[in-house]
């Protein structure tokens, strides 16, 4: 199959590669230069323009960083995309960014599957992501065979925007969690107890979910390198918090995670990882932090 991917930064990259390796014909396109040289070095094909890219492709995949570059794209797509194409999108964006772009591909008559993704970076790589799609039922399972090359959990969940929503659920969950750890983790270091074994205590507890438990690792050492910022867990909150609005859900806890992630980004830590909250509470509680 003849595939354009577009945005290969973080998430596109691997995502990119594990197309190639299964085969596809595949060209790539992305603005930013640092992602072009990874792509050239990852040895694949990069066209001049989106333009160029769209137009050779039976599907269009993206993974772009907000709606303002989704709806960018999409308008592009619809524009130089052949009826019949399908451009499948696994970005997080807002539910309304997300219906404006479907409506936009509809009018050239291109298909859009909405693939958002559960997983980080690291995940990406190794092709464990867990896929949530909606969208029209007949181009989802035409392109399911490419989404399985991200991941071996492939949901689809509904005709329209559902895969959005679903992501944004999930998000709340990773995002009150991390508020959850940084509230219990801090009470028990100003209480004496020592930080590694609390990390070991709560990994084998009932509460020791596999979001926690990747995160123990890094966190028994105060390690914040990034798999996902500060700045992109207030982005995707924001995004939740939206969702909450539309549908009249009052969402009191992420929006105290919301508040939480200001305070570590106001701290200088909106480059670290989100679970940086950690960091902020600390400081909160008089505790000193490096």
């Amino acid at each position: 199959m003849n595939i354009a991917m577009i945005g290969v930064g973080k998430m596109g990259l691997p995502m990119a590669r594990h197309l190639a390796a299964a085969g596809h014909i595949l060209s790539v396109y992305d603005r930013n230069e640092p992602a072009q040289a990874g792509a050239i070095n990852a040895g694949l094909t990069l066209k001049d323009s989106l333009q160029i890219a769209v137009a050779e492709a039976e599907v269009v995949v993206s993974s772009l960083p907000n709606d303002a570059a989704l709806l960018a794209v999409a308008d592009e797509v619809a524009r130089y995309a052949g009826a019949g194409t399908v451009y499948v999108d696994t970005s997080t964006v807002s539910l309304q960014a997300s219906a404006k772009a479907a409506a936009a591909c509809a009018i050239n008559k291109v298909a859009h599957v909405r693939a958002t993704v559960s997983g980080n970076n690291k995940m990406a790589e190794v092709a464990q992501l867990t896929v949530m799609a909606s969208g029209p039922a007949d181009a989802y399972a035409r392109v399911k065979p490419l989404l399985q090359t991200f991941g071996p959990t492939q949901f689809y969940v509904g005709g329209g925007d559902e895969a959005r929503l679903m992501k944004l659920i999930v998000n709340l969950m990773i995002a009150a969690t991390t508020g959850m750890l940084s509230e219990a983790l801090i009470l028990g270091e100003k209480g004496g107890l020592d930080w590694r074994q609390m990390w070991d205590v709560i990994g084998a507890s009932a509460v020791g979910s596999p979001i926690v438990k990747a995160k123990a690792a890094q966190l028994r050492e105060r390690d914040y390198t990034p798999t996902f910022t500060v700045e992109q867990m207030q982005k995707d909150v924001g995004l939740i918090l939206e969702a909450g609005a539309q549908f009249h859900v009052p969402l009191t806890l992420t929006a105290s995670v919301g508040q939480m992630l200001h305070a570590a980004a106001a701290q200088g830590d909106a480059e670290l990882d989100y679970a940086a909250v950690i960091r902020a509470a600390a400081r909160g509680a008089g505790i000193a932090t490096a």
